[in-house]
């Protein structure tokens, strides 16, 4: 067998990087992932979420802000954004409610941070948009309608 310095630079270099990034601890768990709750993203509908997650109800509020377009031309890729001015935001859930999967993404915040999230949400058909903010221990919720154009040629 022919093996040219190249190769063996890349064997020998890459088990090494590996070996140094393993002992410095990149391959530890992610932390980010302790709060991920597999069941509130099996729900179907808004009150099995908020069941799940524990909370009896949500008051709707005007201090939570949800931006998207309010006619998405490509439902694989909708741009959102949620926004609260509440006080001491502790998380924010994003849930869309006719996607298979209703939760779409879950955020938690540290004490001194700003609720202000914005993602990419794939969404098969026309639908409400649920923001829920937990705030001074209080949950909060509020919505908007985003339509989906089939193909670009409306829905």
């Amino acid at each position: 067998m022919s093996m040219n310095r190249r190769d063996v630079l890349k064997a020998s270099g890459g088990a090494a990087v590996y070996t140094a990034l393993a002992s410095m601890g990149f391959f530890a768990a992610n932390p980010a992932m302790a709060s991920w709750k597999k069941e509130w993203f099996e729900t179907k509908s808004i009150a099995d979420t908020l069941k799940a997650m524990g909370i009896g109800n949500a008051a709707n509020s005007n201090d939570i802000t949800i931006t998207s377009p309010d006619i998405a031309e490509n439902g694989a890729v909708v741009p959102v954004g949620v926004s609260s001015s509440l006080k001491n935001p502790q998380m924010v859930a994003v849930m869309v409610e006719k996607n298979p999967t209703m939760m779409a993404g879950f955020y938690e915040f540290t004490p001194a941070a700003l609720a202000d999230v914005s993602m990419r949400v794939k969404m098969g058909q026309s639908s409400d948009v649920y923001a829920l903010v937990k705030a001074d221990g209080k949950f909060f919720m509020a919505k908007k309608e985003i339509k989906v154009t089939l193909g670009g040629c409306g829905g």
